[in-house]
């Protein structure tokens, strides 16, 4: 038998804030201590982005909180994390963010079904003040056809 516990951290922020143009997953390297405090859903992308420093994609600003059984093998809680993509992807997303307002963004932070870490990252443009209010009145609007419809 076995136990499915799935791991599940969204940034919630970030659609509304961007206009998301491409997504793609791609792997972390973690250490020990960071994966078995990613498995007990101890972490946060809400004020993260993704920045090229040597050719190499990493995830910045992305907290994974200390492991509770961790000894002096403990992890940094807020360090900079290189993702795992090919070379091909890698050159394409940096042709991409040298477009103006164009950001990396992460999406999702999970665990697959193989037990590895993923992070769902999107190619990301910042929206103006009222693109948002087109979402929240998109989003209302969808709220109230779901009430109509659960009435009748």
């Amino acid at each position: 038998m076995k136990i499915e516990k799935t791991v599940n951290i969204l940034n919630r922020r970030a659609r509304f804030e961007y206009e998301i143009l491409e997504e793609i997953e791609a792997g972390m390297v973690l250490t020990g201590t960071e994966i078995k405090s990613l498995r007990s859903s101890k972490a946060s992308i809400a004020e993260s982005f993704c920045q090229f420093i040597d050719g190499e994609l990493y995830i910045i600003n992305m907290m994974i909180d200390e492991y509770k059984l961790g000894t002096f093998y403990n992890h940094k809680t807020k360090r900079e994390r290189k993702l795992l993509l090919h070379k091909k992807e890698l050159h394409k997303f940096e042709k991409k963010l040298k477009d103006a307002g164009n950001t990396i963004i992460p999406l999702k932070l999970y665990i697959n079904d193989r037990g590895k870490a993923k992070v769902l990252i999107a190619l990301g443009r910042g929206k103006k003040l009222f693109d948002k209010r087109e979402s929240i009145k998109d989003r209302e609007n969808k709220r109230n056809l779901d009430r109509i419809l659960k009435k009748s």
